[in-house]
């Protein structure tokens, strides 16, 4: 709770400043509206069908990418953290695409796949896995060796080794690269609603709203509101991963 009023404080004098700066005439109200009519705004909005129908496409598109990216980045990572070979040979190949933006990728997903829902979940994909791969590798180069040989000295074989030493010692890193994969997977996917013109979701509100429109409280509404949301995935996986990893320092080290 003291870390939830200490981020509420934060937040709340941010919107403070937002709002005498506004209220001074330091800015235009036209352009920027104050969190005074913002607010309500929101509060409007979450009475309209559209928008809420909107509001939940984001979050199923962003879901289903994070999913998909952990199915396919804790695979990834564990073959190419326990092959050396594979990872050098396949280490130029990652590092010329772990760069590339997924926003400049939206040209050549439309042409393959279209403009639907698949669109935005493919970039999202493309964009959170890295942080959860690379983790999961480095993970495992940080396994204690005396682990793995009293394992190898046990009998034990590869497999086993893997899901009885390896995995354990990797949930911790996983789980700090899931988090830190959440919210790069939840800007992928509204920046790809916003540019590539998708029928529903956050980044299309906005779009629509920045559109031949002078209703700039709508723009931030949406604005808010993705904000709001990547606050509560951070929190919420945050409070997950206290509970779940309370041995492991992993995460705390990650956030300080």
């Amino acid at each position: 709770m003291p870390r939830l009023l200490r981020a509420l404080a934060g937040l709340a004098g941010f919107f403070l400043v937002w709002e005498v700066i506004v209220q001074a005439g330091l800015v235009r109200k036209e352009f920027l509206p104050p969190p005074s009519v913002v607010l309500v705004t929101i509060f409007e909005q979450f009475g309209e069908t559209q928008f809420i129908r909107d509001l939940v496409a984001t979050f199923l598109a962003w879901a289903i990418a994070l999913l998909i990216a952990v199915a396919i980045a804790v695979p990834a990572g564990l073959l190419l953290g326990s092959i050396p070979g594979l990872r050098t040979a396949t280490a130029v190949v990652i590092e010329f695409l772990r760069p590339i933006p997924a926003v400049a990728l939206i040209p050549l997903v439309l042409l393959l796949i279209g403009g639907g829902p698949e669109a935005k979940i493919t970039l999202a994909v493309y964009a959170s896995l890295w942080p959860i791969m690379f983790n999961t590798i480095y993970a495992l180069g940080e396994i204690d060796p005396v682990l793995l040989e009293t394992a190898k000295a046990c009998g034990t074989g590869k497999f086993r080794t893997l899901t009885s030493v390896a995995l354990p010692h990797t949930a911790p890193f996983v789980f700090t690269g899931v988090r830190l994969s959440a919210n790069i997977a939840l800007i992928a996917v509204v920046s790809t609603e916003f540019l590539a013109g998708a029928k529903l979701g956050i980044g299309n509100f906005i779009m629509q709203a920045s559109t031949g429109s002078t209703r700039f409280d709508l723009v931030l509404a949406g604005t808010v509101v993705v904000g709001a949301l990547g606050f509560l995935i951070n929190g919420g996986l945050e409070m997950i991963g206290r509970r779940a990893f309370r041995w492991s320092t992993v995460d705390r080290e990650a956030v300080s």
